[in-house]
């Protein structure tokens, strides 16, 4: 099984979500879309701007938190920027 790390961007709100799925990015967007509590409620405008792959949960687990402790919208422009930013193993 596959667990994909994924950075959420919001232009409506010019805000980064980041978090964690096993299932299809695309299927967990879809979820972020719909009616529900929670920050991603606040906008319907969300989209996919970054996805890393990892083979366990644990790993892909460490990165968001990783990417969550640079509390820097900053840090993660510069990482989806980087050349080599469509997926990593």
């Amino acid at each position: 099984m596959f667990y994909t790390l994924y950075i959420l961007y919001s232009p409506t709100m010019n805000k980064f979500y980041v978090g964690f799925t096993s299932d299809e990015p695309e299927q967990r967007l879809q979820k972020h879309l719909t009616n529900h509590s929670g920050f991603t409620a606040k906008a319907k405008d969300w989209r996919i701007a970054y996805t890393e792959t990892f083979t366990s949960k644990e790993a892909a687990l460490n990165r968001e938190r990783e990417i969550k402790k640079w509390k820097s919208s900053k840090r993660i422009t510069a990482l989806i920027q980087q050349p080599d930013s469509a997926s990593r193993p």
